[in-house]
């Protein structure tokens, strides 16, 4: 792909992967690849209405073809703002896989050092506390989270570690977007690949597909379907995904005619995890409402946060020592029709210059173990450590 200025359909999307570079906004998923770059403008708002006014306005201004970017995990107190691109040149072509799957593997910097946070004793204590939470009936579900913080020689290569997600990743949502710098001008990208839709709009029909429960996946075809089985069959993530099924449904339920909830769940898999989903679709009573506006109402879901959603936030605060910031926030592009897709924004990394930090979480309930809560996080990491060639201990 050359970078000629117009805007227009481009046939391959591995066309428009080779034509990524750091600070353009990338999204793959199952049913086409979106590529933007060169910013006519960037809202910045931490209001998830007034952000939602903003794109909306910009786009019926013809300001941009499309917004595209990502939204904070918490949008209530402010300290984290969205950060929305318009592009003024954006690319849409089909689906970047099959054909991926016969790209190269990039080779990547040397890692010299691997943080864990909180130490894995810690983790295990603070699923411990939380589940006594949960048996007092402070709580339903909470997510609690932990971190690797990489650090490199030289600068990451982010186009690397995208092209090696995408080839790794047939199936989900692999994605690359610019964030805000910390502090002086280190350029911060979110690079990930969710397994997990929040919410696509095309017309008036909308889709939701979220993942609740999981269960790692072996290299052996007899332990990978046992696993994939004893999920299914598995009480505890059962519960789990309920809770946030229920939620989904009663948040979307207002907007939809004839929405559409299967009663079981059933088995989604990923590189390194298989887990539970269920797709959730409707058709929109009022076709004025937008997929951001939608993805916003939905955000964050008991899948990422927990239930109930405000004492599920302060408990994460209390458990986590780390914020959150961009990482379980949402993802995505949307155009002046209101159509769009929005992923939640798991099995991803924050990396800025030389340090990279990854994140991974596990849904707690009563029945959760601490030791499997853990075992579940190491092996959500894989999916960022696989496309960069580490192989770790956690």
């Amino acid at each position: 792909m050359t970078r000629d200025g117009a805007l227009g359909l481009v046939s391959e999307g591995v066309r428009l992967l080779d034509g990524y570079r750091r600070g353009d906004f990338f999204f793959a998923s199952g049913t086409q690849t979106v590529l933007g770059y060169d910013a006519a403008d960037v809202l910045s708002q931490a209001d998830p209405e007034r952000l939602v006014a903003q794109v909306d306005a910009a786009l019926a201004k013809r300001r941009a073809p499309v917004a595209v970017g990502v939204l904070p995990y918490d949008t209530t107190n402010g300290a984290v703002p969205a950060r929305i691109m318009l592009p003024q040149y954006v690319h849409f072509a089909g689906p970047v896989h099959p054909s991926a799957a016969a790209l190269p593997n990039r080779a990547l910097e040397p890692c010299l050092g691997v943080s864990p946070v909180p130490e894995p004793e810690g983790y295990l204590a603070s699923v411990a506390e939380a589940v006594r939470s949960l048996r007092a009936g402070e709580l339903r579900k909470v997510v609690l989270a932990r971190a690797l913080q990489l650090t490199f020689a030289e600068t990451i290569g982010a186009e690397g570690i995208l092209s090696n997600l995408v080839k790794d990743n047939a199936h989900g949502y692999t994605f690359a977007a610019d964030l805000p710098p910390r502090a002086g001008d280190a350029q911060r990208t979110l690079i990930g690949s969710s397994p997990e839709l929040l919410l696509s709009r095309t017309g008036t029909d909308v889709i939701s597909h979220p993942l609740a429960g999981s269960a790692p996946r072996s290299p052996d075809p007899a332990t990978d379907r046992a696993n994939a089985e004893s999920l299914l069959d598995s009480a505890k993530d059962q519960v789990e995904h309920a809770l946030v099924i229920d939620a989904v449904t009663e948040i979307l339920g207002p907007f939809c005619r004839n929405l559409a909830v299967p009663a079981e769940p059933s088995l989604t898999s990923t590189s390194t995890m298989w887990h539970l989903g269920t797709r959730v679709t409707g058709e929109l009573i009022d076709p004025d409402v937008s997929a951001l506006t939608l993805a916003t109402r939905l955000h964050p879901t008991p899948a990422i946060c927990g239930t109930p959603r405000q004492a599920a936030r302060e408990a994460i605060e209390q458990l986590e020592p780390f914020d959150r910031n961009y990482y379980a926030g949402i993802v995505g592009w949307c155009d002046a029709a209101g159509d769009g897709q929005w992923a939640i924004a798991i099995r991803c990394a924050d990396v800025e210059d030389r340090a990279l930090r990854l994140f991974a979480g596990a849904g707690i309930v009563e029945g959760s173990e601490p030791d499997l809560e853990l075992a579940e996080t190491s092996a959500k990491f894989q999916t960022l450590l696989r496309a960069m060639g580490l192989d770790l201990e956690l």
